[in-house]
């Protein structure tokens, strides 16, 4: 979250402010519903994982207009001295409906909805978005990772190339949520929870005499079981080395828990590597691997049948490479009472306030989803619903420890239908809309078409 009053009041838009400021002159104040969704899923995607609704709410209830907001707010002369007057007394007093964290969704699904007056809901617009999209992103990606290397350890190295330290930390929550066993960043193991991991950089071994005497020196001063950069020089004389230090503190008791890789053919060393630990009597030390690495890296890797029990992804995990962008948008839905919609080509919005319905089929895999208007009963009793009501009157309503979302997001991965589990299936997911929802829709066009004449 933004560090200050100050900096997450004023981490929008100008625009939410200057419709906002609109509004209040005009006494427009009326109970509006926003739907915030994925219009079309990115190339290279065929699911999102949900992620950063714990962030929005808390973002939702701290935000506040103090003295030191408003002082600059009135330097802009777009906006209404009195507007920005009554900010001192803003709070945000609005419903959300949202997915639980860590679930599955598909385009044009609301993955959340936010239903307060008009202003209130607009000015929150851009702390929507930037909440969800990013970490969104992140978890989807650390997802495919997983389901590209099943059963491997995974751990985030993306922190020195997100876009920001506060990036970083959503990124290594997102990724955790998603699966991964583990974070390089400090900071997210403070906050969150999360087991950290690291070992050293080749820097360390390039400042001692020899890698040999590096091995040692970092055996000798880490608390706990080593792990070894063996790739400084040479990968398989750095193996050597290992072996030697492994020796040496087996006769104190000790071990070397693991080698790393981090350049050259991963899949090719790991295997002499392992024949040469195996060899040496050390089967139980594993390799770990890292270096430019994600999801299609890992496929080809476990492919091969590379020996690699864990693996660090980093930069392209933190940027989300392959995706780095998704069509999310935050739309009115639905105004005093009365649908609202846009017309535009590609940019069609589903009016009203809606729920999710997912099918279980009798394998125990989901196997279709309905968009239906949120009053509507559920289809069946093989349905389950989406959205859940997590803020009433601007008040929390529940706050899901992050080990919970994790066992969610994985009950999830383990319920989607094994086709949909590759990373590049060849159907799509059926996601449909339901009668009253799609008769609505029609009624609410042709309305808007006799009213503007088109």
């Amino acid at each position: 979250m933004a560090t200050s009053q100050f900096e997450l009041a004023l981490s929008t838009d100008l625009y939410e402010l200057t419709m906002a400021s609109s509004y209040d002159a005009l006494g427009r104040h009326g109970r509006a519903v926003f739907s915030l969704y994925v219009r079309k899923l990115p190339e290279h995607r065929h699911f999102l994982v949900v992620a950063g609704v714990n962030e929005l709410l808390e973002r939702l209830v701290a935000l506040r207009f103090d003295d030191e907001t408003r002082a600059y707010l009135r330097t802009l002369p777009m906006l209404r001295p009195d507007f920005v007057d009554s900010l001192a007394s803003f709070r945000f007093h609005g419903d959300v409906w949202a997915v639980r964290e860590g679930t599955v969704i598909f385009a044009d699904e609301p993955i959340l909805e936010v239903e307060a007056p008009i202003d209130q809901a607009q000015l929150v617009e851009t702390l929507v978005l930037n909440a969800i999209h990013y970490p969104t992103l992140v978890a989807t990606k650390a997802a495919r990772c997983r389901l590209a290397a099943p059963g491997k350890t995974l751990v985030d190295f993306g922190l020195r190339r997100t876009p920001s330290l506060e990036a970083g930390l959503a990124a290594a929550r997102a990724a955790y949520l998603a699966g991964f066993a583990a974070t390089s960043n400090v900071l997210a193991g403070a906050r969150y929870g999360i087991p950290v991991s690291g070992t050293v950089a080749h820097s360390f071994i390039e400042s001692f005499p020899s890698e040999l005497e590096a091995f040692r020196a970092f055996a000798r001063t880490y608390p706990g079981d080593p792990i070894l950069l063996i790739d400084t020089y040479d990968t398989l004389r750095g193996a050597e080395h290992a072996v030697i230090v492994a020796r040496e503190l087996a006769a104190e008791g000790r071990r070397v828990r693991a080698v790393r890789l981090d350049s050259g053919d991963l899949a090719e060393l790991s295997r002499a590597v392992r024949a040469l630990l195996d060899r040496s009597g050390f089967p139980d030390i594993q390799i770990f691997a890292s270096g430019g690495l994600d999801e299609y890296e890992l496929h080809a890797l476990e492919a091969t049948g590379a020996p690699i029990d864990g693996y660090g992804i980093g930069s392209r995990l933190g940027t989300s490479t392959d995706a780095p962008l998704a069509d999310m948008a935050y739309k009115l839905v639905e105004y005093d009472g009365e649908p609202v919609l846009k017309l535009s080509t590609g940019k069609r919005t589903l009016v009203g306030a809606k729920q999710v319905w997912r099918r279980i089929g009798r394998d125990g895999h989901y196997s279709e989803d309905l968009i239906a208007l949120r009053d509507e009963p559920p289809p069946g009793p093989d349905w389950i619903p989406l959205l859940r009501p997590v803020m009433r009157g601007g008040e929390i309503l529940e706050r899901p420890a992050l080990p919970e979302l994790r066992a969610h997001h994985q009950s999830e991965i383990d319920r989607l239908p094994p086709w949909l589990r590759v990373l590049a299936p060849t159907a799509t997911y059926p996601v449909r809309l339901s009668d009253r929802l799609r008769a609505r829709q029609l009624q609410a066009e042709e309305t808007i078409r006799r009213r503007e004449g088109l």
